[in-house]
């Protein structure tokens, strides 16, 4: 096989729409992959998509018709039988010509495409030609064929197959896009070509089990080919060896490994790889890929609570620490390696084992499973459906299916890939969201992918893997998918109606959903929002906050917790703070259950824009302060302190494979570091187990919650402070630290000491400057005490970093205190 690859420079134009008097009849020089909207911007033809306002402004681009334009040299002709046009994505409704002949029609983002261009192709001077159709129309006029059918935001994305995100969230820009958005080339061959490899493993005792099977296809009649088929080692040796004789259709293969290295979840093993490599014998051409030798499990069996939700990995239960996530930028063909790498660090240093890939984004890149495969993170990854009813007709059940193949071929090697899941929210919406049965008036809405197609797929093309039909979904009772007591559970009543304390009147199985709004870095914030005076209900601040009332919900959220601030740098601060005290609270609560409940997938890791949002890392990269509360939740042991002053119970959380036994030590303090009470508690916890145990009466006996706190320490969980009372209530120091700044080699050490009790002490860096990071935050600190946060980066004044606008602090927001931080 021989590979002539079109990406590269190509041309744009603009071909029928709303299209401006300043790009009528302009060839725009473009970048393939990419898309309108990147070579726009990069030929300085429109203003920053994600700037101020600009999002409306730009609403034009998605109701205009685009085409992109190159010549290329073919070479020798003769050198081969077959010659292919392979465009890896198109997006989305596509229409190809090759020297003034019709190629082909796409309708559909995630499938790739293979044209035979025999008939019309020139060795010389070939012009190529891809016309899109404005996607905001065609999804508007397949709205008005199948009629209305229900979705959520403004856009009817559910009638095409193509990013729902794409067309704007809640959290996310309207920027529907068109073009080549994956790589597209020439490819020559002759005889037989490995059209897909599906390389699945299995355990039998020690010793691994690989199933390749191998789809060809033939250049004309078919005949009969060798394939080899290599397994290498971690090392790189050669442990296995097969040929398989290919004739119609799929060959297979069986290969064994004695004492084969198990592929584990992080945290509970390593994640050797061995490699797989599949090439017709005689031919240049060759697929590799890297497989992991595990077994996966989804068990929901019933019991007195309900119906369990259990993820197991080589026939251990995982304890799922997780993140929902979306596409990491509004234009995903801007993302690379590198990015995803930081992401998913952004992960695992938060000590996450699994990212669900949420259903309304994307089929990711092989960089994002790669990565996940090398770190250890498991996947859960939705087929692409959201919140939305999709129609059942031919044509659109065509596209699923055949998307639905490719995806689960495409990814079947990887070992971090756990669940597939059918949709996200649309069997709760059927069932629960009032609109949804009288606008279908008894209309198929998508049911039929969830609980026939896509599971007879799966079990078809990869029987090694798990299926649930949606997310949630109770297993119990279909007519109420997300009963806390049966299966996966969305909770999003807190935030919406409920303040986050009202997590406790869940007792989810596992929670596959749920999160708390904030702001990104303020730097973030301000390079895209420009309103004068900077205000929570500014017109460009709410161009970047896409929730339904949200920055209403942001401060109804702080109500009992924190203060009213009374300035936009406080609003900034209190409702960063907010969110990180909300998911703290939530997932602190989660893991109090026990056995009970079996993981937890926090919305959201990521942002695709700069936006007020769920998300723990804003779109610039940095790590919000909820994101150092994830750190501390999902931190193996964790110790956790519930109650008041008629009684607290401590929960002692053990994920760590050996247990733990030792003595917990409680004292009642003052603020300002005076011993009040003290007694000791022996505890003992077994491995990946949880215990309580409760403190003496004596300890919380005269317990003062507006100027005390408990103070528990039990060596090997570390400390948790207990507060008997919210910020607001209590006789907190508004001015509680003392700040020193000093180089070090990566930049700068910040030493904070407290002369009282001070909360969440956390260092906003960024307002320094946005190239600086810090390595910890949300610090509460007793009288007394210091602690030092690494600051990384090169740049920002020693003075800058002493800031009070920099060193922030939960105090500022106790209502008691006097004067204001």
């Amino acid at each position: 096989m021989h590979r002539l690859s079109l990406d590269g420079p190509w041309t744009l134009s603009a071909v029928a729409g709303p299209v401006p008097d300043a790009l009528e009849g302009v060839d725009v020089p473009a970048v393939v992959p990419g898309c309108v909207h990147t070579d726009l911007l990069r030929a300085g033809l429109i203003p920053d998509p994600f700037d101020g306002d600009n999002e409306s402004a730009l609403a034009w681009i998605g109701r205009t018709d685009w085409a992109y334009e190159r010549t290329f040299d073919a070479g020798d002709l003769d050198r081969d039988d077959r010659w292919d046009l392979v465009a890896e994505g198109l997006d989305t409704f596509a229409t190809i010509w090759l020297n003034g002949h019709l190629v082909g029609h796409t309708q559909n983002q995630f499938r790739s495409y293979r044209f035979d261009v025999v008939p019309y192709l020139r060795a010389t001077g070939n012009h190529l030609r891809i016309a899109f159709s404005a996607p905001v129309v065609r999804a508007e006029s397949l709205a008005r064929v199948h009629g209305e059918l229900p979705h959520v935001n403004h856009h009817p994305y559910n009638t095409v197959r193509k990013s729902a995100a794409n067309f704007g969230w809640d959290w996310g820009i309207d920027v529907a896009t068109s073009g080549i958005w994956k790589s597209i080339g020439l490819e020559s061959w002759s005889g037989v070509r490995v059209s897909d490899v599906r390389p699945l493993v299995e355990l039998d005792g020690s010793a691994g089990i690989l199933d390749v099977h191998v789809g060809v296809e033939w250049d004309g009649i078919p005949a009969t080919a060798e394939i080899d088929v290599d397994l290498r080692d971690p090392d790189g040796e050669v442990c296995a060896r097969a040929t398989v004789i290919a004739g119609e259709g799929v060959a297979s293969v069986r290969l064994r490994v004695d004492d084969v290295q198990r592929w584990w979840p992080r945290g509970y093993g390593a994640q050797p790889l061995y490699a797989v490599s599949v090439r017709p014998r005689g031919s240049e051409q060759r697929w590799n890929g890297r497989v992991g030798f595990r077994t996966v499990e989804l068990q929901t069996p019933p019991d007195r609570a309900g119906t369990a939700f259990r993820l197991v990995v080589n026939g251990e239960r995982v304890f799922v620490k997780g993140a929902n996530w979306i596409p990491d930028h509004a234009f995903v063909t801007e993302m690379d390696a590198d990015r995803y790498r930081r992401r998913i660090v952004d992960a695992t240093d938060a000590h996450m084992n699994l990212l669900r890939v949420w259903g309304g984004g994307i089929y990711e890149s092989d960089d994002f499973y790669d990565l996940c495969d090398e770190m250890g993170v498991l996947v859960w990854q939705d087929f692409l459906f959201a919140c939305a009813a999709y129609p059942e007709d031919d044509a659109f059940a065509v596209e699923v299916e055949a998307e639905a193949r490719e995806a689960v071929t495409r990814l079947s090697p990887h070992p971090s890939l756990v669940v597939w899941n059918g949709n996200n929210e649309n069997i709760v919406a059927f069932a629960e969201w009032p609109a949804w049965r009288p606008l279908l008036r008894g209309r198929a809405w998508g049911n039929l992918y969830y609980r026939e197609l896509l599971p007879r797929i799966v079990a078809e093309l990869d029987g090694t893997r798990p299926y649930s039909p949606g997310s949630p979904y109770s297993y119990d009772d279909y007519l109420s998918p997300n009963d806390a007591a049966h299966g996966t559970m969305h909770i999003w009543d807190v935030w919406n109606v409920l303040d986050y304390r009202d997590y406790t009147l869940h007792r989810p199985r596992f929670v596959s959903e749920f999160g708390f709004q904030g702001p990104p870095a303020w730097s973030t914030l301000t390079r895209v929002v420009h309103d004068a005076p900077l205000d929570p209900f500014g017109q460009q601040m709410l161009v970047h906050q896409k929730a339904d009332q949200g920055n209403l919900k942001l401060e109804r959220g702080m109500a009992g917790h924190l203060a009213a601030p009374t300035n936009i740098d406080d609003w900034h601060w209190a409702t960063q703070l907010n969110q990180a005290m909300a998911i703290r609270f939530g997932i602190e609560y989660f893991r109090t259950l026990g056995d009970h409940l079996t993981g937890s997938i926090v919305w959201q890791l990521n942002d695709n824009w700069p936006v007020v949002s769920w998300a723990a890392v804003d779109f610039d990269e940095h790590r919000k302060p909820v994101w150092h509360a994830l750190k501390h939740v999902y931190q193996p042991r964790l110790l956790i302190a519930r109650g008041g002053t008629d009684a607290v119970t401590l929960s002692l959380s053990n994920d760590d494979p050996d247990g733990w036994a030792g003595v917990v030590t409680v004292t009642r303090s003052s603020f300002a570091g005076e011993e009040r009470a003290r007694a000791e508690v022996s505890a003992e916890v077994g491995a990946r187990s949880h215990t309580e145990v409760a403190v003496p009466d004596e300890v919380l006996r005269d317990w003062d919650v507006a100027r005390e706190v408990l103070v528990i320490d039990a060596p090997g969980f570390g400390r948790a402070v207990h507060h008997g009372a919210e910020v607001v209530d209590q006789m907190l120091d508004a001015d509680p630290l003392d700040v020193e700044v000093h180089r070090s080699a990566e930049g700068w050490t910040v030493v904070v000491t407290a002369r009282s009790l001070v909360r969440d002490v956390t260092l906003l860096v960024d307002r320094a400057h946005p190239s600086l990071a810090v390595d910890a935050g949300l610090q509460t600190l007793l009288a007394g005490e210091s602690t030092e946060f690494a600051v990384r980066g090169d740049a920002g004044e020693v003075a800058s970093l002493s800031s009070p606008l920099v060193v922030r602090h939960a105090n500022s927001f106790a209502a008691a205190n006097a004067p204001r931080a």
